[in-house]
């Protein structure tokens, strides 16, 4: 099980930081731009790891449902989301929302049996668990006052480095 934690929280790290490259790629090359570069490079790095790893049993496919081939197709629309997500409310809202929406509907899911998986109760413990994770998204973005520079400071655009307007003029 520790394994499997240590799984998790790395994929939590990479996701969090592919968002952030990902919004940052999105401003500079556009959001179609970005997910065909995202999932092209995404298609060779596993590609190329499947071979060094499995070699040629790499393309044995066992039977499975046929909508499952397509779930790459669900990666189109995952990263354009959250590309889109980013630019809109900042990395770490956009990520909590999602983070907050992949829990709930793996919990609907699991409860419903759909897409082949086995039918499971969902327990009171669990539904308030996904309700304190949804509450705690909306106290972290509208909880607490808004921080306000003090007059008299200097902003970056004034002696520190690069200002925002400074930067958008070396675009």
């Amino acid at each position: 099980m520790l394994t499997g934690m240590l799984w998790a929280l790395l994929a939590g790290a990479l996701v969090s930081a592919q968002n952030i490259f990902n919004s940052k790629v999105s401003e500079r090359a556009g959001g179609a731009a970005t997910t065909a570069l995202v999932l092209g490079l995404g298609f060779a790095a596993s590609l190329s790891l499947g071979l060094l790893s499995e070699g040629g049993r790499l393309f044995e496919f066992r039977s499975m449902e046929p909508w499952y081939w397509f779930s790459g197709l669900l990666g189109v629309g995952v990263v354009t989301c959250l590309v889109q997500g980013i630019r809109r409310l900042g990395p770490t809202y956009a990520v909590a929302i999602s983070l907050t929406a992949q829990l709930a509907f793996s919990l609907l899911w699991d409860a419903q049996g759909w897409m082949g998986l086995a039918k499971a109760a969902v327990t009171p413990r669990q539904a308030i668990g996904v309700l304190v994770i949804a509450a705690g998204v909306l106290v972290f973005k509208f909880g607490g006052s808004p921080v306000r520079a003090r007059t008299g400071t200097r902003t970056p655009s004034r002696g520190r480095g690069p200002g925002e307007n400074d930067l958008k003029r070396r675009r």
